[in-house]
């Protein structure tokens, strides 16, 4: 049986007491960071988690001995092991924590040999540099550069590396060059556990400004809901109530019932009511003041039917004098035929 340090074991059980202190374990990929930034990074999480940097199979070991100890499915964190990791355990939820490491990536050039994150495009159009041996290592680069007005141009859109691939030394260069960062650095979360289910970095991925548009609008509709079944709470018995008070106005001046507040709405009525009948009777059986009255109304009206809608009047017009023509036309015909 191979002989374990005591070193190792007790590093590993330092680990094991971290994850069982705490309810929700992350696992986090922090290669490529550089060792003053890692110290920065970990003196501005310190009071909100513990954070571990080990071997992967010191992690593995961890993860599996707190699992025997009761921390259900937390070995499953283990597929996630890849690279350098290290092992982080908080009271934030997963989803906040996953937050919080994002806040560390930053944009950083590529060196060569790195495999591309997602498709590097360099857009098309002129860059800052003069004619010169620039020219060549674009181009070598696979970029489609060439000199115009005294400047080096890409002329068109380019997928310099696609998802997968590796960068070369001469596509980093040139992307440096081009001020394309295509890397991250900063604490990357691969995955958490919190009880018994692992979530990972995908499914934390939230659009926090979506999920809030989401939520005002199932309130908005839950409160109509609730206001049209008649189901007082809270957030709906103001609604109601007017509902109710409009309700009972429309219904008190429909029968003509008269209070403080149907009067004002029953003499309009009665008055839209008045004008209405004046239209259909003969000018000369109505006093001065029903005529004045009735003269303004058609007045007002027909300023505001021109201004609306003064091509289909004009339309009307036309299809007026149409359908006199045809009626003349119709005239004739019947002439000929009794003729």
């Amino acid at each position: 049986m191979a002989h374990v340090a005591n070193w190792k074991k007790e590093y590993v059980d330092d680990i094991v007491k971290s994850i069982m202190e705490k309810p929700v374990i992350g696992l986090v990929n922090i290669h490529g960071i550089p060792a003053k930034q890692m110290q920065s990074m970990r003196g501005n999480i310190r009071d909100k988690m513990y954070l571990k940097g080990s071997k992967n199979t010191l992690i593995k070991l961890a993860l599996e001995k707190a699992t025997e100890l009761g921390k259900e499915n937390l070995d499953s964190l283990i597929s996630k092991i890849d690279g350098q990791c290290a092992i982080v355990s908080t009271d934030l939820n997963p989803f906040k924590l996953s937050k919080q490491f994002e806040a560390t990536l930053t944009p950083t050039p590529a060196k060569g040999g790195e495999t591309a994150p997602d498709d590097i495009l360099v857009k098309k159009g002129e860059t800052q540099f003069k004619p010169g041996p620039m020219v060549s290592e674009f181009q070598r680069a696979g970029l489609p550069a060439a000199i115009e007005k005294g400047k080096i141009v890409i002329k068109k859109n380019t997928v310099l590396v696609k998802k997968g691939d590796i960068i070369s030394s001469e596509v980093a260069g040139a992307l440096t060059k081009l001020e394309i960062f295509p890397m991250t650095v900063g604490l990357d979360l691969r995955a958490a556990w919190e009880g018994g289910t692992m979530f990972d970095s995908d499914s934390l991925k939230v659009d926090e400004e979506q999920i809030f548009s989401q939520l005002k609008l199932a309130a908005v509709q839950a409160l109509n809901l609730a206001v049209y079944a008649g189901y007082p709470t809270g957030k709906t018995i103001v609604p109601l109530v007017q509902k109710a008070f409009n309700q009972a106005v429309s219904l008190a001046v429909s029968t003509g019932y008269t209070t403080p507040d149907t009067i004002p709405l029953l003499l309009a009525k009665a008055q839209g009511q008045m004008m209405a009948l004046a239209t259909l009777l003969d000018p000369e059986a109505l006093d001065q003041d029903i005529q004045g009255l009735l003269s303004s109304t058609q007045i007002a009206a027909s300023v505001v039917t021109a201004a609306e809608t003064p091509q289909e009047t004009a339309d009307e017009e036309e299809e007026e004098e149409e359908e006199e023509v045809s009626e003349d036309e119709a005239a004739e015909g019947l002439g000929a035929l009794f003729g």
